[in-house]
């Protein structure tokens, strides 16, 4: 809106300037026959000298460094200011000294405003940390921050705040999890270790004066990384039910990956079963020929939002079918070893014992007998649980 000064000077009466842009500020002056323009005179918010230019003359432009004299038509005086800050607020006055008729003036003011900048919807690790920015450029026109959290369900309530003279407050529920940084410019707010309850929306709400309250909202949803783990039982002579088993949030997706050929007796089935704590299980059941264990690899591969590369467990038993004859090899070379190491007399001790105590040696040894026998007949998989 321009507004008619006495004195035949024209200028916008308000305008608003984003902060830390450049802004051009103009007066227009008219004038009558016979009146020439000697000077143009501008004054900053404090009634200090702006700028400083005879029209007929460029390069007598003088003033302050942080505004340059604007190209503008005729009668017109246009500045800017490069940078525009909270101190540029305010009335500045533009002088025009007429000849013969003296100096004529006009006055246009200007408000600093400010837009809130903030982060863009992040995703975190339940575990790791979270860290939520907003930034605000007019801090002096702060009083305080506040950030509020919103549940899916759509429920709110405050986390902490932060004004002026005082430290940052944090909501008793979210004290020793949560801290929030002590600047009006920068908020930053940080969740550490990330719950998956802390799934949902977060608002940044600055209180300035005298513009009112000002907002951005950023949502945080939350991950839990897949651990999968791999099983497999016998169901039917040469049958064998292979289990990829994976809990997570978001769902993972399970896929198998068969070396070579695909003997599988079918597709997997996959089963998902939601879990009280927000994730899911997820249960993949491919059953293969027991034969093709011994001959090719079988990976479960398991996809996540979270991961760059999908996780893969390999159900190869290639290296324990192997473990059986290591396992007698190394019994009967260091048997012979130990039957040396013993003395004469220990030997005969030994003799005198089986003597003495018959039955007790023969129940001892039935017992280490039975020991083998279990050792050996154990399945394969279950060998490692005897080391």
């Amino acid at each position: 809106m321009s507004v008619n000064v006495p004195g035949k000077v024209t200028a916008p009466e308000h305008q608003e300037a984003p902060v830390e842009k450049p802004f051009t500020l103009t007066c227009t002056v008219s004038r009558e026959r016979g009146e020439s323009l000697r000077q143009v005179r501008w004054l900053d918010v404090q009634n200090q000298t702006l700028l400083t230019y005879q029209p007929s003359q460029r390069d007598s432009v003088s003033g302050q460094q942080h505004v340059e004299l604007a190209t503008s038509p005729k009668d017109t005086s246009a500045i800017i200011i490069r940078r525009v800050g909270f101190r540029d607020e305010g009335c500045y006055t533009c002088i025009f000294d007429m000849h013969p008729t003296g100096s004529q003036q006009g006055q246009t003011c200007l408000t600093v405003t400010a837009q809130i900048s903030a982060d863009s919807n992040k995703t975190a690790v339940s575990g790791k940390k979270a860290s939520l920015l907003c930034s605000y450029g007019l801090p002096e026109k702060v009083e305080q921050v506040v950030w509020r959290y919103t549940s899916g369900q759509g429920e709110s309530s405050a986390v902490a705040s932060f004004a002026k003279r005082s430290d940052p407050m944090i909501e008793p529920s979210y004290q020793g999890r949560v801290w929030l940084s002590a600047s009006m410019s920068h908020s930053q707010l940080t969740i550490q270790p990330v719950a998956i309850q802390d799934e949902g929306c977060y608002t940044c709400l600055y209180d300035t004066h005298p513009d009112g309250p000002k907002s951005s909202t950023i949502c945080l949803s939350t991950y839990v990384l897949p651990k999968p783990q791999v099983s497999y039982k016998t169901t039917s002579p040469g049958v064998i039910e292979a289990n990829c088993t994976s809990v997570s949030r978001p769902p993972a997706e399970i896929v198998w990956n068969v070396e070579r050929d695909n003997r599988t007796m079918g597709p997997p089935v996959t089963t998902q079963l939601p879990q009280d704590d927000g994730t899911t299980l997820i249960i993949s059941t491919l059953t293969v020929q027991s034969g093709l264990l011994k001959d090719v690899s079988i990976k479960c591969l398991v996809h996540h939002k979270g991961l760059e590369s999908p996780i893969a467990v390999s159900m190869n038993t290639k290296s324990e079918l192997l473990f059986i004859p290591w396992l007698l090899c190394l019994c009967a070379c260091v048997y012979p070893g130990f039957m040396r190491a013993g003395s004469k007399h220990a030997t005969e001790r030994q003799v005198l014992h089986l003597v003495i105590t018959p039955q007790i040696k023969s129940s001892q040894t039935e017992s280490v007998m039975a020991h083998t026998r279990a050792t050996v007949l154990t399945p394969v998989r279950d060998l490692h649980s005897l080391i």
